[in-house]
């Protein structure tokens, strides 16, 4: 955390401390200027004053120039994808079509690296998305503090000019009925309503916020209804980068075209929200610095038509040198209301004795003018600079702070996702090229070839299928030197041995037996030996009944 911001919350932690400084300094952070010092262009590309002026086309416009920033790079990243396209098409015509297994390393690695990136950017964004969702939420939160100080203070002044205009005057025309033999009285009577009319011109003159053309509970409710649209969207779209990224590699693992295809469609989709992201959260970030520059120009000119220039400087810089322009309407109605107690007391004093009737009605004036009192003293309080202030600067550091810093990290995340993705797309194309290659040479594999892996080509043999190896057979024999070849019987032709094993015993679904000797199937495997054809030659009827005839002479 900053330091500014640090004393801020330390601020915002002890109220009373507020109450009790004049002054409270708004300084408007670095990255504001920086982004306040963009070029700004309208749809002439002529340079237009960066002033923050929503009202004005020319301004509009230059916000919407750098929206269509997104839209600029979606492009240069399909030129991008289609240029890739077409070089994959043509280099996979030149490949050698000696090269059965292409080296995928460097595919594996990009699939890494991207995936590292697009996680990478989704936990900035997440960051970026709860930093500009505190910074709005303490701008709400101090529109709806100082709408309700607006409403205290235009309550309490209509009451008081109510109690005062209505109430007070009616006690005041009975008492002149009553007091009508009494001249001295009705001098004590007329002066009041001298008071009283002082009373009613001072509150007058107090700003009423019924005037006000905004209506800041309801800037304020609709702030926090695209605030939370806008919180959701980024965070389905965060969600959707994590599940691209998980997807990816499990279609890797699995070598699944089906989910390449689906994967593909949907870094398709995220690569244009991405971008779009982009160019609005530029935008927006953008707009917001030309208001956090200088606020306080932007204020007074709105507030121009219902609010003094004085009084709008008093509240938006409260300086021990900018005198309180209600002061005097305060300290007028409080002298004014101080007369008409001294009054009421002097009438209470002397006159009830001669007129009990009159006690009544000088009792409910008395009433009244201590309500007002009090409605004084609070409109005093509310009236000071310190407590709006605070709320103004509230959401001032909320907004270019909190807002304004996360909707910089929200398109640092923008970024980030979208050359990722772009570079995901290339990765996904390159693995769809890689496995129809494979397709293709496990197509063109010869149905002649003896030694072909394919067991889709053979029939299955159960029979054979538990045929025992003949290392099996010596194990349990014991040694080849414990083996007698059978005497050879004269009477007996030469049979030519058969071969001992059909392809699908080699490389069906049942083990392979490489140490077993090849007879008639040309050249013998590496584990060949003179000695293992003589003890093949050599077996014995038992040993031939224990094997089957797979191994007959």
């Amino acid at each position: 955390m900053k330091s500014g911001r640090r004393c801020w919350t330390c601020w915002k932690l002890c109220p009373a401390a507020v109450m009790a400084t004049a002054r409270l300094d708004y300084v408007a952070p670095w990255w504001t200027y920086w982004l306040h010092n963009f070029p700004h262009f309208n749809f002439s590309l002529l340079s237009v004053d960066s002033t923050f002026k929503p009202e004005d086309g020319s301004y509009q416009q230059s916000l919407i120039l750098l929206a269509c920033l997104g839209a600029v790079g979606l492009g240069f990243s399909l030129l991008f994808l289609g240029g890739f396209l077409v070089c994959l098409c043509c280099c996979r015509r030149n490949l050698d079509e000696d090269t059965k297994r292409p080296n995928t390393c460097c595919i594996t690695w990009v699939a890494i690296i991207t995936g590292l990136i697009v996680c990478s950017a989704v936990g900035v964004g997440f960051y970026g998305n709860s930093e500009t969702n505190d910074g709005v939420y303490q701008l709400t939160y101090s529109l709806y503090n100082a709408n309700h100080t607006l409403e205290s203070i235009n309550n309490m002044v209509a009451t008081s000019r109510g109690s005062v205009e209505t109430g007070v005057k009616q006690h005041l025309e009975r008492l002149d009925e009553i007091f009508a033999t009494k001249p001295e009285y009705l001098q004590a009577l007329r002066f009041m309503r001298l008071m009283m009319g002082n009373i009613i011109r001072e509150l007058a003159a107090l700003p009423d916020i019924s005037k006000t053309k905004v209506d800041l509970a309801a800037v304020a409710d609709q702030t926090t209804f695209a605030e939370y649209y806008r919180w959701l969207t980024y965070l389905l779209l965060l969600i959707l980068d994590l599940v691209i990224c998980l997807a990816m590699c499990l279609g890797m693992a699995k070598h699944s075209q089906f989910l390449l295809i689906t994967i593909m469609g949907f870094v398709l989709l995220s690569l244009v929200l991405s971008w779009a992201s982009l160019g609005t959260g530029t935008a927006t970030a953008v707009g917001v610095s030309d208001f956090c520059v200088s606020p306080d120009k932007f204020i007074v000119n709105q507030t121009k038509d219902f609010l003094s220039a004085d009084v709008a400087h008093y509240y938006l810089f409260c300086s021990t040198n900018l005198p309180n322009p209600f002061q005097q309407s305060l300290t007028v109605c409080q002298r004014s209301l101080t007369t008409m107690q001294i009054q009421i007391q002097g009438l209470l004093q002397f006159s009830v004795p001669v007129f009990p009737s009159a006690q009544r009605d000088l009792l409910g004036i008395q009433r009244l003018l201590n309500s007002t009192e009090f409605s004084v003293h609070q409109l005093t309080a509310l009236l000071d600079c310190r407590g709006l202030h605070k709320d103004y600067l509230d959401a001032l550091i909320g907004v270019c702070y909190d807002g304004v810093e996360g909707l910089l990290y929200l398109s640092l995340f923008s970024l980030l996702a979208a050359c990722a993705l772009s570079a995901m797309l290339c990765v996904i194309f390159r693995l769809w090229t890689l496995m129809g290659s494979r397709e293709k040479e496990y197509d063109d594999i010869d149905e002649e070839d003896p030694f072909n892996p394919e067991p889709r080509r053979f029939s299955y043999n159960p029979r054979r299928s538990n045929t025992h190896s003949f290392c099996s057979y010596i194990s349990s024999f014991g040694s080849q030197a414990s083996l007698h070849p059978p005497p050879q019987s004269s009477s007996s032709s030469t049979v030519p041995p058969p071969e001992y094993m059909n392809q699908s015993m080699l490389f069906g679904s049942t083990p392979r037996y490489e140490n077993v000797p090849l007879i008639r199937g040309g050249s013998p495997p590496p584990s060949y030996s003179p000695s293992m054809r003589t003890t093949y030659l050599s077996m014995t009827d038992a040993q031939i009944r224990h094997f089957g005839t797979d191994f007959q002479v």
